[in-house]
Order: structure tokens, then C-alpha cells, then sequence
């Protein structure tokens, strides 16, 4: 049997567009949090997951998942000789998920993606060497990528990214019905915009047998 595609969750960065008191993965966002409620979506696709995070964080994270499946690393501070960033978080949760079939990044800020979302862009792994959410032709997450990528995958450091893979490997573009792979919480607007009731009732997918 192929092992499954991991899904590894961002969740070390200082979030400094967030305005708003704490961290930006810290406020309140449908009776959890903004990493809460991710990391919930997560856990219901039952695809293995890892969250990277920082110490201030850790302890969010492990309400929801497991302290074996919270990796920890240093705040992106200037105080690390590490040159932390996104590339450098994708590499160690790659690292610490080294027999996943695949892996699917995800940032913490993105409450709204949904379970069978994950999944559609992990069967794409199936055939291709990378792939991405997209809803209505724009691109969102997660970006996926597969096994034969680990080597390169494990050697990303600081704010790189995996831009760069997108570039060089033919990438499928995985067309959802879910307005939440384009929806992150960056700012105060955006949690107010997102959260609540009716906001999520209008990120819902449409019916597809149409209102009657």
C-alpha cells in the first residue's frame, strides 16, 4: 500500500501585518481559533498532518493534534543562526514526515479549507510531481508536492518557498468548489470578513442541483 500524503501546517511565521492584540493564529475564529479551526479542518480529512510552529504557539497547536505531530523551531527573529522562514518550516516538516507518500502545505491562516479539498489535491500527487488548489482559475492552497521532490524539498531554506518547484515541475492546477483555499487571514479586515456565520455561509459551495 503507497503511504499517504502528509499534510504539513505553517504555522511559524511572525504574522506582521496583523494589527490586532496577539498573533494573528491566536484569535477567536468559529468557536476555536484561527489555527484551531485549521488544524481541525485537517484532522477530519484524516490525512496524516504536522504542524510547524513556534514555541509561543506550540501549546495552541497541541490542542489539537498530538505533541509528536507539533515540530517547534525558533522564532524568525534575527536571533537564529538558522535562516528561518517558509522554506526552512516546509523543510523540517517535510523532514519530520521523510516516509509520507507526498506532502500538502498548507499555512495556518487559511480556517476555511475543506477537508475534501486536501484530498482532491493529494490525488493529484498521483500523477503528477506537484500540484495546487485553484477556485474559479485562482490559484490558492495547498500546493502539493510529491515524493520524487524530497531531496529538493528538504533543502529549502529561509523565505524561498517552493515557488521555485511550481516553476521548474509541471504543476496540476486542481479546480475546487471551495472558496476557502483563497481565503487567509492576513489582517484585522480579514478575520472580520472571514468569521462569522453568514461570512462562511457565503464561502459555501454552491448547490449543485441549483436553489429549486
Amino acid at each position: 500500500m503507497a503511504a499517504a500524503v502528509a499534510v504539513i501546517v505553517l504555522a511559524a511565521g511572525r504574522g506582521s501585518r496583523f494589527a490586532g492584540p496577539g498573533h494573528k493564529l491566536e484569535q477567536p475564529f468559529d468557536r476555536s481559533t484561527v489555527l484551531g479551526t485549521t488544524l481541525r479542518n485537517v484532522v477530519r480529512s484524516a490525512l496524516p498532518v504536522v504542524v510547524v510552529t513556534t514555541a509561543r504557539l506550540a501549546t495552541l497547536a497541541a490542542d489539537h493534534l498530538a505533541s509528536r505531530d507539533v515540530v517547534v523551531i525558533p522564532e524568525a527573529d534575527g536571533s537564529s543562526p538558522e535562516p528561518l522562514g517558509m522554506g526552512y518550516s516546509i523543510a523540517v516538516g517535510v523532514s519530520a514526515r521523510a516516509q509520507a507518500g507526498g506532502w500538502l502545505v498548507l499555512p495556518g491562516d487559511m480556517p476555511l479549507v475543506r477537508p475534501d479539498s486536501l484530498h482532491a489535491v493529494a490525488d493529484a500527487l498521483a500523477d503528477h510531481p506537484a500540484a495546487y488548489a485553484q477556485h474559479r482559475g485562482r490559484r490558492g492552497h495547498p500546493v502539493a508536492f510529491s515524493a520524487e521532490l524530497y531531496s529538493e524539498l528538504v533543502l529549502l531554506s529561509g523565505d524561498e518557498g517552493a515557488r521555485r518547484l511550481l516553476a521548474r515541475y509541471p504543476a496540476r492546477a486542481v479546480e475546487v468548489d471551495d472558496p476557502g483555499v483563497l481565503a487567509d487571514v492576513d489582517t484585522v479586515a480579514d478575520l472580520e470578513r472571514l468569521d462569522g456565520p453568514r461570512a462562511r455561509a457565503d464561502l459555501a459551495p454552491a448547490d449543485p442541483l441549483g436553489a429549486g
